[in-house]
């Protein structure tokens, strides 16, 4: 009776194919994959696009498709379809100054954001820092975004801990409404201007934003 054998080329595509798939097989992808996906999209990268319905209020919007995005450090934000949006996270401050937020290059990182601040699923400052990636991603300018950036750390409204806690597996209750309109058209003019000449740091900007509530 034979015995197989395997070159060493093919017992390292055997290793490489078992590497792939335990990758695939997990929500987040392993460390050495997060640095290759790191490398190649800085700002993360879309899976899918929005198609959506709108409905007949003339407000609210209906996908059609799912739209994923997996952000630089690997995390992957998921808008199912048949999710129904409306723009209502983002402060309506904004609108007058960026456009409605399902606008030019806006849309994709306005519906996840949306999404995401239904669900409640994440801490609320993941959820910014996922929309101004994903801003990024789309091709918002840094300004542009940064100051989105701001207004949702500033104006945003916020919940105290996510909906569900992965930790205790119940639904928490201490959350509050989702974005109201705002009208602090100044204050977005003048972090507009101070972004735009001095290029604070993520950081920076939360601490401008928090020291202004």
């Amino acid at each position: 009776m034979k015995v197989a054998t395997f070159s060493r080329p093919m017992t390292k595509t055997y290793i490489l194919l078992a590497l792939i798939f335990t990758a695939c097989s997990g929500h987040e992808p392993p460390a050495w994959d997060v640095v290759a996906v790191r490398q190649q999209h800085p700002w993360g990268y879309y899976s899918g696009q929005v198609e959506a319905r709108w409905e007949n209020d003339g407000r609210q919007m209906t996908l059609l498709s799912e739209l994923r995005y997996t952000d630089p450090e690997g995390v992957i934000w998921i808008a199912p379809a048949h999710s129904v949006v409306d723009g209502a996270s983002i402060p309506r401050a904004l609108w007058s100054v960026m456009g409605g937020p399902f606008d030019g290059k806006y849309r994709n990182a306005s519906v996840l954001h949306d999404v995401a601040y239904d669900q409640k699923a994440r801490p609320w400052k993941q959820c910014d820092r996922m929309f101004y990636n994903a801003m990024r991603c789309s091709g918002v300018s840094a300004t542009e975004a940064k100051t989105m950036y701001y207004a949702l750390y500033r104006h945003g409204r916020h919940w105290k801990r996510p909906l569900f806690s992965p930790d205790s597996g119940i639904a928490e209750d201490e959350v509050v409404p989702r974005a109201i309109a705002v009208t602090e058209e100044e204050d977005m003019a003048a972090a507009r201007d101070w972004i735009e000449n001095a290029k604070p740091s993520l950081a920076q900007i939360e601490a401008r934003a928090a020291g202004a509530q």
